[in-house]
């Protein structure tokens, strides 16, 4: 019944998203790379939130608020501000000059080698850290729902890795066959899904806990370890509530604002309207996302105790064979699998498309047709998506969990890449030359201090001394190697540039919303 329910859900999503692509354009750069320039404020909205809520969320934040509680409330709640942002400021401003990708607004900026430095930099990135860790935390869930290594008589870590070449064939089919607008289709299904699916585990939980009284199980739950529900985290647990003014603040701005794979949804709608209509909705999801990803791990320690301390990453799983019937649990697994999906093809295609347009076209060959971009960038998915699986099975036994292994990975190449981003936009003065070397120096100093010889600071601190010492960087060189002058170009607008009259009405709302979570949930002491 579990596998039945799952491979019925399963292929009703990608029927689904046939459908709706039968009549599409994917030959040209715009109707591969940004889905045609159409998609709706919904689409955007379900789009971002699976491209960013997967499996490392799943599985790694509820492993990390198994162990740690509420206090890694942070990495989502503060996404509602970045995103505020990325709504009235930056999208505006990406919208206005017609990009593609975001390394474009480098040579805009800068100049053609920064963007050609950015642009490899994000193609390691996808490759040594999103890819892998999604596909891994992917393998683990269905491994363990579907019970695959007892099935085959072979081992766990065999399994795993059975069910990462699966995850990553059927991935690689969605991104390199059906481009943007397959992904953004697919995920608005499965992305509302795990909306309804993820709220289901810690109500039927809770409802159990109750005796059929949901507030009465969620104040069990919080009698039995109070201390899990506090967001104020000291300093020196997991994440400090001191990180979310230092380097925290600049990770989200590069996340929601900056980054190809998120951004790029908003690039491809069809106007301004829609697109902060998609960044504001994600913000509201993003908002009520921690009784997704936080609350069943907080949920998991009462129902185990401290027992899986050693293997935090495996409370999830565990939960929902607790929790869920069995037809249930396999209609869930469809929808972790599309959650792992979304994600996997997401990068994919966002890689691809920095590799056609920002390497080959902007530094191979500049005359490219539309057709030879879209054949190189279906290449490119493909030699990714190979290489992802093959490095898939290291990620494993993550000190710290896998989320927040992940995240220290990302910030090799987030914090450098948002230094530069944040001068270009804010300054007027830093140089191509400066940008250049702050790169660099960002990346040497945060690998250095997180991975060669580690330092006894936090590493999100590390993020916001890397962010002043990149922007001091850019500042002393810029003194003595001037900004050169730059004709800025005029693009005629490619879509209807009005913005929406409720952007400022909800920005604020989200953003007192935000507020008022720290102060209902902070103990202070």
């Amino acid at each position: 019944m579990t596998f039945i329910s799952f491979l019925a859900y399963t292929i009703f999503v990608a029927v689904y998203s046939w459908y709706r692509l039968r009549k599409e354009n994917l030959s040209s750069q715009d109707g591969y790379f940004l889905g045609g320039r159409s998609l709706t404020g919904i689409v955007i909205a379900g789009s971002m939130l699976l491209t960013n809520i997967s499996t490392e969320h799943l599985i790694g934040m509820n492993g990390s608020s198994y162990k740690n509680g509420f206090i890694i409330i942070a990495w989502e709640v503060t996404s509602a501000l970045a995103l505020v942002a990325a709504a009235i400021y930056f999208v505006p401003k990406y919208l206005k000059m017609g990009l593609t990708t975001i390394p474009q607004y480098l040579e805009q900026r800068f100049d053609q080698t920064t963007r050609t430095l950015v642009a490899f930099f994000l193609m390691v990135s996808f490759v040594v850290t999103i890819l892998p860790i999604v596909l891994y935390t992917g393998a683990i869930n269905l491994e363990s729902i579907f019970n695959i290594s007892e099935i085959l008589e072979i081992s766990q870590q065999k399994g795993i890795t059975l069910t990462v070449i699966v995850i990553g064939l059927i991935g690689s089919l969605y991104a390199i066959m059906g481009g943007l607008k397959a992904v953004a289709v697919s995920d608005t299904l499965n992305g509302y899904g795990l909306l309804l699916g993820g709220l289901a585990v810690p109500c039927i939980a809770l409802f159990s806990i109750g005796d059929g009284n949901i507030l009465g199980g969620l104040e069990k739950v919080y009698q039995h370890a109070p201390k899990k529900f506090n967001v104020i985290g000291s300093s020196d647990s997991v994440l400090p509530f001191e990180v979310l003014f230092t380097g925290l603040i600049i990770n989200q701005l590069y996340f929601w604002s900056m980054n190809q794979t998120i951004i790029q949804r908003a690039l491809g709608a069809k106007s301004l309207v829609e697109a902060q209509k998609g960044l504001l909705f994600t913000g509201i999801l993003k908002i009520l996302v921690p009784l997704i990803i936080i609350l069943p791990g907080v949920i998991g320690f009462y129902y185990y105790g401290d027992s899986l301390f050693e293997n935090q990453d495996m409370i999830y799983p565990e939960l929902i064979k607790k929790v869920f019937p069995v037809g249930l649990i396999g209609v869930f697994a469809a929808i972790v699998m599309g959650a792992v999906l979304s994600t996997f093809n997401s990068v994919l295609n966002s890689a691809a498309t920095i590799f056609s347009i920002d390497l080959y076209k902007g530094y191979f060959n500049p005359n490219s047709s539309d057709k030879s971009l879209v054949r190189v960038g279906k290449l490119t998915s493909t030699i990714l998506a190979v290489f992802a699986i093959i490095v898939a099975p290291w990620v494993a036994n993550a000190p710290d969990g896998l989320y927040q292994l992940l995240q220290q990975l990302n910030g090799i190449f987030f914090i450098p890449i948002a230094s530069i981003m944040i001068a270009g936009f804010f300054t007027k003065n830093i140089s191509a030359i400066a940008a250049k070397i702050a790169l660099g120096v960002g990346l040497s100093f945060y690998l250095i201090c997180t991975f060669i010889y580690p330092v006894k600071i936090h590493f999100v601190h590390i993020w916001g001394i890397e962010f002043v010492l990149n922007m001091a960087v850019m500042y002393s060189v810029s003194y003595f190697y001037p900004r050169q002058d730059v004709t800025e170009k005029n693009h005629p607008p490619l879509l209807d540039l009005k913005g929406w009259k409720y952007t400022n009405h909800l920005s604020i709302s989200l953003c007192v919303i935000t507020l008022l979570i720290y102060i209902s949930l902070g103990s202070w002491n």
